[in-house]
């Protein structure tokens, strides 16, 4: 049977077959965990809790209330299947031109109306998995490399180097800083590159943050800027989480930045979509807005592999023209998600659990380093592992999101409503309480002993435990949140 596996993979393409989709990485553990006992409120209490989407599903009832009242928006509906024909027809891959102004109007909205957007510059793709790799046939050829500021989105691996060869260079930010970039990082990371006879062919970040939910200052664009412009190489802008800040500072646009320097604009693209800011990942709504007239016009053939429907194009067009809805729905979106993360992070506190500062994005960077067996990537997986099995809450391991310092988490807060993030908070409640009355009794028969090394003997018997049992995560090479699965998590996430 394996003979057999192994004759039908070679019998596969190599980009098809080979190891560079990313999956193989903790990120996509713990789904299996959450998939086959998925929590419900009153079906099932004892299940795990998914905390390891980032979905935005704090303002659905605005998006529901707007297409109640616009029927004819939809052409499936007797109000609005006068349209169907027209937007059923061929489109052009520019995209319907109404959905292209209405796309430009809200990355302008959403960044406080500060910088304007062409519509003339907007290039559609399936979703932002799509867009980064558009982005990346454009800019780069096989062999050719970017560099990333780490922590940084695990499936970038997928999203831009599976398929296109290319590779991906971190550079390493820490806590000392608050993560954040510096020139003198960059300037390691390039040089090692150079080094190792890797050709970099740009710069990506992704602003605001995911994982750390923070928002790049000015003077940190604006040196960004000037290191591309130095070594004339291509800045990538991942800005899918724009309208996800909900408190100061203020989200800054690469946009802003370059309006008021002397820099080559030909190196700069920005990649947005609708999955975060408006909570619509099923849509598929990936842009790449740049300012390089040939990475449109090539990007626009491209395209045609990943194109938005026209019915969601139809769709959104009148939604995000809607200029009374939009505003609404910023700024309902903005305090909700202000409100949800304070009670989150203030209920983390309450027990000693503190999350770097924060102010954007659908998620909290948990600093759990002081419960670690050890100060290693190990002793992580060990932390991480009982979170997910004993605790029954899917979170993300910092080292899936090559963070250089174990310890840190990330945890999403809006996939869920109310009641279901007081059931997680008290079971984190009730999981640290056991963790201090384990130093307390390890105080009593020994005061020279730290109270983690209880903890170490209760992961570790616990982590032999569920590999004995036969209920630890499933290999990421098994599942992903992407394998067509009949009973697939991120379809039942919404629970």
């Amino acid at each position: 049977m394996a003979s057999s596996a192994s004759e039908n993979r070679l019998l596969l393409s190599r980009i098809a077959t080979n190891e560079k989709h990313g999956e193989n990485s903790p990120y996509f553990d713990g789904w299996k965990a959450y998939d086959q006992n998925p929590f419900h409120l009153t079906e099932n209490p004892e299940g795990v809790i998914q905390m390891g989407l980032a979905e935005n599903q704090l303002s659905f009832d605005l998006v529901e209330e707007w297409i109640r009242k616009n029927p004819k928006a939809s052409i499936c509906t007797a109000e609005g299947i006068e349209k169907f024909r027209s937007v059923a027809n061929f489109q052009d891959y520019h995209g319907l031109p109404e959905f292209r102004q209405a796309i430009a109007s809200f990355m302008w909205k959403a960044r406080g109306g500060r910088v304007t957007f062409g519509p003339h510059r907007v290039v559609m793709s399936g979703g932002a998995t799509g867009a980064n790799e558009l982005v990346m046939f454009c800019l780069a050829n096989r062999g050719d490399a970017f560099l990333i500021p780490s922590p940084y989105y695990p499936a970038f691996y997928r999203d831009l180097g599976w398929r296109t060869g290319v590779q991906i260079v971190p550079v390493d930010c820490d806590s000392s800083n608050n993560f954040k970039i510096t020139k003198e990082a960059l300037e390691a990371a390039y040089g090692k590159a150079q080094n190792n006879n890797i050709n970099v062919k740009g710069l990506i970040i992704t602003n605001p943050s995911n994982p750390l939910g923070t928002t790049l200052d000015k003077d940190t664009l604006e040196s960004l800027v000037t290191f591309i412009n130095q070594k004339n190489i291509h800045l990538v802008c991942d800005e899918i989480y724009a309208a996800t800040v909900f408190s100061s500072p203020k989200f800054t646009c690469i946009t802003e930045v370059i309006q008021n320097m002397n820099c080559n604009p030909n190196l700069i693209h920005i990649v947005y979509s609708l999955s975060k800011d408006m909570g619509f990942p099923g849509l598929r709504v990936g842009i790449v807005y740049s300012y390089n007239d040939d990475v449109v016009n090539i990007g626009r053939k491209m395209s045609s592999f990943g194109l938005v429907s026209s019915q969601t194009q139809h769709m959104l067009a009148s939604m995000l023209s809607d200029e009374d809805f939009v505003e609404k729905f910023l700024t309902t979106s903005a305090k909700r998600l202000a409100k949800r993360h304070g009670v989150f992070t203030d209920g983390l506190e309450e027990v000693g659990i503190n999350c770097l500062k924060s102010n954007a994005g659908l998620f909290c960077w948990m600093d759990l380093r002081r419960l670690l067996r050890d100060q290693t990537f190990d002793g992580e997986m060990v932390l991480w592992r009982v979170i997910v099995n004993e605790v029954k809450l899917n979170v993300s391991p910092g080292s899936s999101f090559k963070c250089v310092e174990p310890g840190w988490f990330r945890v999403c807060f809006a996939n869920m409503d109310d009641d279901t993030v007081e059931v997680a908070l008290k079971r984190i409640r009730a999981f640290v309480g056991q963790a201090k009355k384990a130093q307390e009794q390890a105080q009593v028969k020994s005061p020279k002993k730290r109270w983690q090394s209880n903890l170490r003997l209760s992961f570790s018997s616990s982590s032999r435990r569920f590999e004995q049992e036969g209920v630890s995560v499933m290999s990421p090479r098994m599942m992903s949140p992407h394998s067509p699965m009949p009973h697939s998590p991120l379809l039942r996430a919404t629970t």
